[in-house]
């Protein structure tokens, strides 16, 4: 088994004892990413969700992956009433082909933000 971090200044850096994300053989997984900054600046759940999707982009470039090799997702709301714009938003990155998925509401998310989406590609 062969493992990497991969790491990108592109991304926000970890805010724990996590990588950005990790590479064993051939399958990549990507931490759930947040758009911190965007909240903290008071920017609208789809200012949020485009920062996150925009992260997961930047790591799976310095992967050498793209969207069209990930093959599993998760989002993370902190409120359900949000998933029409978030969907239209993350839609937007997976065209064709879109990967498996689940999207939860959950109680609460790191720093308070919106939304959290992770993922999984194989390359």
């Amino acid at each position: 088994m062969s493992k990497k971090i991969i790491f990108t200044e592109d991304a926000p850096a970890a805010i724990g004892p996590y990588s950005q994300a990790v590479l064993v053989d051939n399958v990549l997984y990507v931490s759930g990413q947040i758009a911190l900054v965007v909240f903290e600046a008071g920017g609208s759940v789809e200012d949020e969700t485009l920062q996150v999707m925009k992260n997961l982009e930047a790591i799976l470039k310095a992967a050498g992956a793209t969207f069209d090799q990930v093959v599993k997702c998760s989002i993370f709301l902190q409120n359900m009433s949000d998933f029409a714009v978030v969907n239209q938003i993350y839609g937007q990155f997976f065209a064709v082909n879109p990967p498996a998925r689940e999207t939860v509401q959950v109680a609460g998310l790191p720093k308070g933000v919106n939304v959290e989406i992770s993922m999984i590609a194989v390359k």
